[in-house]
């Protein structure tokens, strides 16, 4: 891990629990493993202020570019539930492999339980949009 330990902004950190918190989908044991892997991961994370945020860093509306084991090369952007649309690879926070990045940067691996059973991810770049605190009131 590049920081040693997650890194997230204060007020996505508060947003993030809320929504995990507020969460319907936890029938499903991978998603619930899922949720419970990053809440733990939370518990250990730097929670800084956004001005000090390393652009490196996976967090809301983030465009993340990742690669699989299989060769397989896709890039996908952070967002709040509402505005998830795959058809734009808008993913919601609370999709599993939303759940996988958050709070990692730039050139970490990962290693996740996903509906298709455990996969490593390789983050190759990530990309800032505008903060989802900064454009919205939340």
């Amino acid at each position: 891990m590049k920081y040693g330990q997650l890194i997230v902004d204060k007020k996505e950190y508060s947003l993030l629990m809320r929504s995990i918190a507020d969460s319907r989908s936890q029938e499903d044991k991978i998603y619930r493993e899922s949720l419970k892997k990053l809440k733990l991961e939370l518990l250990t994370a730097k929670v800084i202020e956004d001005e000090i945020m390393p652009d490196d860093v996976i967090r809301f509306n983030s465009i993340v570019s990742i690669s699989t084991p299989y060769n397989v090369e896709r890039s996908y952007q952070i967002v709040a539930p509402e505005k998830s649309d795959i058809l734009q690879n808008k993913i919601s926070i609370l999709s599993p492999m939303a759940l996988a990045l958050f709070g990692y940067a730039k050139g970490d691996k990962i290693i996740w339980e996903f509906p298709s059973g455990l996969n490593t991810i390789e983050i190759i770049a990530v990309k800032q949009q505008n903060s989802l605190l900064k454009k919205e009131s939340v």
